[in-house]
């Protein structure tokens, strides 16, 4: 049995944290499960055998996913920022979250089909809105206001002026 993580952040699902967690794995680097915890006993809301928790790392942060019910749900408070190189990195995961269920928001966020936020972000971006040329960094920023997914040739473009 794997030592678990001395902190791990704990994601609330509704009964479908494997799912959600093997999604992850198919889709980011570094990513994986490594334990899946099932109900020892019935219990109030569920059997025994149900999957209780699913221990998984995403891009090396270790998580949990509990299926606690559909009492809680996930919110834009927490979201994973994920760093891209390239537009075709920023495409792939864009696309693996969106097309499966997810939802486009504004400025490099988007939903999974659990809830969860993700911000997309090219490393350019981030690169671009700090640049000490104040002008080029407002363009830039402007420039990624009007976007769903992150246009990289948009935002050089912008910063350039």
């Amino acid at each position: 049995m794997a030592k678990p993580a001395k902190n791990s952040i704990c994601l609330w699902y509704n009964g479908d944290a494997e799912e959600a967690a093997r999604f992850y794995a198919a889709t980011f680097p570094n990513s994986f499960v490594t334990a899946v915890h099932r109900a020892p006993g019935d219990y109030p809301s569920g059997q025994q055998g149900d999957v209780i928790t699913v221990e998984f790392s995403v891009m090396g942060i270790p998580c949990l996913g509990l299926n606690g019910g559909p009492a809680f749900k996930h919110s834009e408070a927490f979201s994973f920022q994920v760093s891209t190189a390239d537009q075709a990195e920023t495409d792939r995961y864009w696309n693996a979250i969106v097309g499966n269920g997810g939802q486009e928001s504004a400025c490099g966020w988007c939903k999974d089909k659990w809830g969860l936020s993700w911000q997309i972000t090219p490393a350019v971006l981030m690169q671009a809105i700090a640049d000490p040329d104040r002008a080029a960094a407002k363009r830039a920023f402007e420039a990624m206001m009007e976007m769903r997914k992150i246009d990289i040739a948009t935002i050089v473009a912008a910063r350039r002026g």
